[in-house]
């Protein structure tokens, strides 16, 4: 949708890093759509055309720009508190969900017709799914051609097009020019590829965010709850084992120093190199880069939660990479220490899980092991197949152990989801109706698993002495201020309260 001009173009003239992400501006001299923060001579207003989003730009016959390359801009603000089904099927386009399928599977996990999801996502973001989605094979294809050195061919299927024909033809028609031509571009201008890494057999790549990120304050709510062998903290940087639509493979990510955005820098397997779509929004999510600090800081200032936006500016919810293994989590850290639950939780993935060194290359599984990865956790089909018996038997009440197998189940019968951006209230509810499941886990489950920025567990000890020792009622009146943030407002009040934190989840 096309933007408003003036205060677009103020924010454009002063480089405003708070809007980048929220809007894109295409220049009609050139042709070309940028970021608000792109160091390229500002345009004249009269030349100047200001888009929401990537595909609309695109859909105007704007092609990115090489310098300030828009494929890395941070998503656009928190989810709202009533998001919609165009948002949602946003979301899961961008994720790659239209990779190798149809419209009409996609519009079926939302419960509606095609023509229904269709008309939605016209009507919000000016464009059909089917150009969404190509919009975001493209920004996929232009950022592996920016990053990596792999080949053309590996380029088109890796950002989902079915075809070298069909990727060519849509680059083609598109950017106006060939694939090879914009990597020849990209060499000859200042914005070098990120130099392969020597020691690693796969990818790296780049995740841009708004500053500020307390990364290391983030890294310390991972570490204190990473698996055993499937998961590590090392210092400054995260690494762990995935397993995404049934491809295995590790990713480590740190922070870049020393470049003029702030970003994150992933380093990933070859082996995910299929599945870097829906990888990289899992990555988004864990540590929750497509926040807006400002306007959550801002937010719980004017609710009186804080004095001053500094002492949570810049903090993030954690989400996950796998709903599934959230959840068992979660369910494995009711009414014990963090410390119990990783330990449960590690041996649960030692018991169901796979040898990473069995569903991978030796070379790379020796990259995994120097990181002090080994293990890969366990899927919903795999733990629903046990018996309460051989999930209790890792220590823990029979009662927990029939709340996992529950959970597995229902997972993997398809009548429960816990994919971020989902019908966040229909998962609730099929959730907390397992048995052994209550409103503390569903809520926590909620808060990184479905990445619902409102979710608040009202019930928490820990929360309730953070306040004052009000009951779980008084609580929940007091957040009502906190909405639709009051996720934050709870990581906050954990954060803040040394002696106040959460269950063993």
């Amino acid at each position: 949708m096309v933007l408003e001009r003036p205060a677009y173009y103020r924010a454009l003239t002063a480089r405003d890093e708070r809007f980048d992400g929220v809007f894109f501006v295409g220049v009609t001299s050139t042709r070309i759509y940028c970021r608000p923060v792109c160091r390229a001579k500002t345009p004249r207003l009269a030349n100047c055309r200001f888009f929401s989003n990537h595909a609309a730009a695109e859909r105007a016959g704007f092609r990115p720009c090489l310098r300030c390359r828009p494929e890395l801009a941070p998503g656009n603000a928190p989810v709202d508190a009533t998001a919609v089904l165009a948002g949602q099927a946003t979301r899961a386009i961008a994720a790659g969900a239209l990779n190798g399928t149809g419209l009409d599977a996609l519009a079926s996990s939302f419960g509606v017709t095609a023509r229904h999801l269709r008309r939605a996502v016209v009507l919000h973001l000016g464009v059909s799914p089917i150009d969404l989605a190509t919009t975001h094979r493209l920004l996929m294809a232009k950022r592996l051609l920016h990053e990596t050195s792999l080949s053309i061919t590996q380029v088109a299927f890796a950002s989902g097009f079915e075809s070298l024909r069909r990727f060519n033809d849509a680059f083609k028609t598109r950017y106006r020019l060939a694939p090879a031509s914009l990597r020849r571009e990209v060499l000859a201008t200042d914005a070098v590829p990120v130099a392969p890494v020597p020691t690693m057999d796969g990818v790296e790549l780049s995740l841009e965010y708004r500053q500020p990120l307390q990364w290391l304050a983030l890294l310390a709510f991972v570490s204190a709850r990473a698996t055993p062998g499937a998961e590590v903290v090392d210092g400054a940087r995260y690494a762990r084992t995935v397993r995404v639509n049934d491809v295995v493979g590790h990713v480590a990510v740190e922070m870049r120093e020393g470049t003029r955005r702030p970003a994150l820098v992933a380093r990933i397997s070859a082996s995910l190199v299929p599945v870097l779509m829906p990888l990289l929004a899992h990555i988004r999510d864990l540590f929750d880069l497509d926040a807006n600090p400002d306007a959550i800081a801002a937010h719980l200032v004017r609710a009186g939660l804080i004095e001053s936006p500094e002492s949570v500016l810049g903090f993030r919810v954690p989400g996950c990479v796998d709903g599934f293994e959230l959840a068992v989590r979660a369910i494995l850290g009711q009414q014990v220490s963090v410390r119990g639950a990783t330990t449960l939780m590690g041996r649960f993935v030692r018991a169901f899980g796979d040898w990473y060194s069995e569903a991978c290359t030796a070379r790379t599984a020796n990259d995994a092991a120097s990181l002090g990865l080994n293990l890969v956790a366990p899927t919903a089909a795999r733990v629903a197949s046990l018996r309460v018996a051989d999930i209790a038997e890792l220590g823990m009440p029979a009662k927990r152990a029939e709340a996992i197998l529950a959970l597995a189940r229902a997972m993997a019968g398809g009548s429960l989801s816990l994919a971020a951006g989902g019908d966040v209230s229909a998962s609730m509810k099929a959730l907390n109706a397992l048995p052994g499941v209550g409103d503390w886990t569903t809520q926590y489950v909620a808060m990184r698993a479905l990445r619902w920025p409102d979710a608040f567990p009202s019930g928490d000890l820990a929360l309730r002495k953070a306040v004052g020792n009000l009951t779980a009622p008084q609580l929940l009146a007091r957040a009502e201020a906190w909405r639709p943030w009051r996720a934050y407002a709870a990581m906050h009040l954990w954060r803040m309260h040394s002696s106040s934190t959460p269950h063993g989840a």
